[in-house]
């Protein structure tokens, strides 16, 4: 397995690539799997629904399953969050792997750069940045730039620069 980031500021537009991405890379014959971090708490389950009884009253892992899906839920409780090494070893073997988030880790990633939003790059500050897609020119740049809308550059890009899940650490850059 091999594995990228796309890194970048709320409404860069990280999920529309990803939704863009998926099918064109799945159409050259490679399977993808996505790992997305949150920055707060989350559900999968319901109120009301029987796998949220059985994580609210205390259960560590519950796994929901149906003849079109399973997922498991797993509570921290009082453990510290997963790194991304041990999340992506719970995922079964596909090609790639697209991380959207873990922007601190040390793994190769895309920058996502929507000038609208008045940020900045991050691109200078994380030496993980190996290519930026971005809406604008950045002649300042010194990694490749790309055109956001230009997917299959994007998917080529991604392929080129994806290394494999080992090579990936977990060390936090900050």
């Amino acid at each position: 397995m091999r594995i990228i980031g796309l890194a970048g500021w709320s409404g860069s537009g990280k999920t529309t690539l990803i939704k863009k991405l998926i099918p064109r890379l799945i159409a050259r014959g490679v399977s993808v799997s996505t790992l997305k971090h949150a920055h707060h708490g989350f559900d999968l389950d319901q109120p009301g629904k029987d796998s949220f009884f059985h994580r609210a009253a205390g259960a560590t892992e519950v796994i929901i399953s149906s003849g079109k899906r399973w997922a498991i839920l797993h509570e921290l409780r009082e453990e510290p969050e997963w790194d991304l090494p041990h999340l992506v070893a719970k995922m079964s073997p596909v090609d790639l792997v697209l991380v959207e988030g873990f922007k601190r880790d040390a793994f190769p990633k895309l920058e996502i750069h929507r000038a609208e939003n008045g940020k900045p790059l991050i691109h200078p500050d994380d030496p993980h940045i190996v290519a930026i897609a971005a809406n604008v020119p950045l002649p300042q740049a010194k990694v490749p730039v790309v055109d956001l809308d230009a997917v299959e550059a994007i998917a080529d890009l991604l392929l080129k620069q994806a290394v494999p899940v080992a090579e990936a650490g977990a060390v936090r850059s900050g």
